[in-house]
């Protein structure tokens, strides 16, 4: 895990409210004594020693009774309210500073009062218009539920190869391994155990050393898989439970017949080992290249995310047609991109003096033009003149900007990539399959929460 500091996610907002007149009205929150009763209550706000020692605050959001504990004895799970939801976790009370203790009944209070001054469509607007970073493509109400589903971690450690990784988030395994301290993975292929007898017994019998499927690139120790979900469902399904552990926003696919999963390896005498991967629907009809991506954490920060992006993109450029990634987009993910377009346009930018249009540059780099629109104008290189767009490529501007983008990620090798489009015989039943999941992907996921 990175540190702190590194992590820090938006405010949660702070304590006022707009009432029905559009003044703005202060919550009240009732400070507490250290002697209050106890357990605490859900939604208690208190501050928290973190493992670095030093005091954050926090929101309670769950709690539970300690194992063979008294009858008062309480563990509870926070979250670290300056942070993102991947630092959540339980902890036991005397982490808990509780002279510091605020609850939230007066604010509640106040909740009501000022939605009884808001009519019904006030309200709603409200709840219509206030959409969490991340989950845009939820609507208010879905994301309560997903919020409400995926609260607490189920799984907090998983032991993956020779890595011991902690848990970001909730995943949606079978309710049997739910609260499961630890899950042991095969590292060939993902399938998951309780304990780490039934592991070693399941190494001994698995013959795979590798993802199971067509080796599409090796250069150097990394490889590269294709995966066809229609053909190895079953390890298909199991990647996305374990994307899901270090991934917010995603949505589980259990139908994963439509996707590749394209799958990164770094590869010595034992086998190879999975580092990360990106899915790409079989068919897009929205351009999408890349549908999720992850970089597993023991491997984050060397390069890998970017040559991930990249990768999508030159199998874009052999399919002879422009990708963009499916929105939205994790806050790391969105982070890899911003920095992947930022580089490569500005890089043909400088070679060429700015003398080459949007279209020339989505042409060379199979980048969408929305995208290269909003990295230029974003970086402030972009000017609309006379009904069209302006490139403003200054080389001391281009080169302070390549600077601030930091360095390029490992380097796809084109020459060491096999690897033709994706043809198969039932390709228009695929497709009915493609538009039939985007028409009821919303219900999927509020069945999947169920």
């Amino acid at each position: 895990m990175g540190s702190m500091e590194g992590l820090k996610a938006e405010s949660n907002g702070g304590a006022q409210a707009m009432n029905g007149g559009g003044e703005m009205t202060t919550t009240r929150r009732g400070r507490s004594s250290a002697s209050s009763a106890l357990p605490l209550e859900v939604g208690t706000k208190v501050m928290c020693r973190w493992r670095d020692q030093k005091m954050h605050p926090v929101k309670v959001i769950e709690r539970r009774k300690v194992p063979h504990g008294g009858a008062g004895d309480y563990e509870y799970y926070v979250h670290y309210t300056e942070f993102n939801r991947r630092l959540d976790e339980w902890v036991k009370l005397e982490q808990l500073d509780l002279d510091t203790m605020e609850n939230d009944v007066d604010e509640k209070v106040d909740d009501k009062a000022t939605s009884l001054k808001m009519t019904r469509h006030q309200k709603r607007k409200i709840d219509e218009t206030h959409v969490e970073p991340g989950h845009e493509e939820l609507d208010a109400a879905s994301l309560r539920e997903h919020e409400e589903f995926t609260k607490v971690k189920n799984i907090a450690k998983i032991e993956l190869g020779r890595y011991e990784i902690d848990t970001w988030y909730f995943s949606p395994f079978p309710s049997e391994y739910n609260d499961t301290p630890k899950l042991f993975f095969c590292e060939f292929c993902l399938s998951f155990m309780k304990r780490k007898e039934q592991l070693q017994r399941h190494m001994k019998k698995c013959d795979l050393k590798h993802p199971p499927g067509d080796e599409i690139y090796r250069s150097g120790t990394l490889s590269m898989f294709e995966v066809d979900g229609k053909k190895n469902k079953v390890y298909g399904q199991n990647l996305c439970y374990l994307a899901k552990l270090f991934l917010d926003h995603k949505t589980l696919y259990y139908d994963v017949d439509l996707f590749l999963f394209y799958v990164l390896c770094e590869c010595d005498d034992r086998g190879c080992h999975i580092v990360g991967y990106f899915s790409k629907e079989k068919h897009s009809e929205e351009s999408y290249n890349l549908a999720c991506i992850l970089t597993l954490p023991p491997y984050q920060r060397k390069g890998y995310g970017k040559f991930l992006i990249s990768f999508s993109y030159e199998l874009s450029k052999k399919e002879g047609k422009v990708g963009t990634p499916e929105r939205p987009l994790s806050d790391l993910g969105l982070l890899s991109y911003r920095g992947y377009w930022t580089r490569v346009l500005l890089e043909i930018l400088k070679k060429h003096k700015g003398n080459i249009s949007i279209k020339e540059l989505s042409d060379m780099t199979a980048i969408k033009t929305d995208d290269i629109l909003s990295t230029l104008q974003a970086l402030d290189l972009i000017q609309y003149r006379k009904g069209q767009h302006v490139i403003c490529a200054d080389p001391k501007v281009l080169d302070r900007h390549l600077k601030a983008a930091g360095r390029g990620g490992l380097e796809v090798d084109v020459s060491k990539l096999i690897w033709t489009p994706y043809k198969d015989q039932e390709d228009e039943e695929l497709r009915r399959d493609q538009r039939k999941c985007h028409a009821c992907r919303s219900s999927a996921r509020r069945n999947q929460q169920q």
